[in-house]
């Protein structure tokens, strides 16, 4: 079976209108009447040999689930199928904010705040390069020292001395058999005898 190229999510809103044969906006009985009318014509039931009447058939009823829905309508009507698809991703209530996040304005004042505030140069010092400005280090409360890094070569210098050190003095004693005095169970003496 050949298989089928995925269809690209549109921010229209016309497609699922146009698989019942409507105008975007019609009424809700509108849309009722039409699903009618193509589900008899493409019911499986009636064209039992065509697939092609059941791919229509499935299509028919995914666009009458998604129209007659107000929340979904809403969203489809405004951002497409795309914007159902955020609604499946992200939930229905947060399809507004998506969008809203993903304006051009929206990316631009986020870039224009970072790099007013010097926080990505910060960022990027600090992930990509393991140091940082110290803009955003918190300060040690008083009475407590301040933490100090140590240099990669210095530590391993410390870890060459100490493996160096310990090196020099082999173990030698060797682990001692346990003896267990205590009982397990109870405080009744236990026996594998049993008493006849």
């Amino acid at each position: 079976m050949a298989e089928q190229r995925q269809r690209a999510l549109s921010t229209s809103g016309e497609a699922l209108y146009e698989i019942l044969a409507l105008q975007k906006g019609a009424t809700h009985d509108e849309i009722k009447k039409s699903y009618r009318k193509l589900a008899l014509k493409y019911h499986p039931d009636k064209n039992p040999d065509n697939p092609e009447a059941a791919e229509k058939f499935k299509e028919i009823n995914n666009a009458h689930a998604t129209l007659t829905d107000v929340s979904k309508r809403n969203i489809y009507d405004k951002y497409g199928s795309l914007g159902l698809y955020v609604a499946e991703q992200f939930g229905e209530e947060n399809v507004n904010t998506y969008f809203m996040l993903s304006s051009w304005w929206a990316k631009g004042l986020f870039a224009v705040c970072g790099l007013l505030t010097g926080c990505y140069l910060c960022c990027c010092l600090c992930c990509c390069f393991n140091c940082c400005c110290g803009k955003c280090k918190p300060k040690a409360p008083e009475g407590e020292q301040q933490e100090f890094c140590v240099s990669p070569e210095d530590l391993e210098e410390q870890i060459k001395n100490d493996m160096e050190r310990d090196g020099e003095t082999p173990i030698t004693l060797q682990p001692t058999n346990v003896t267990e005095k205590t009982q397990l169970i109870g405080d009744s003496h236990r026996s594998y005898h049993t008493e006849s």
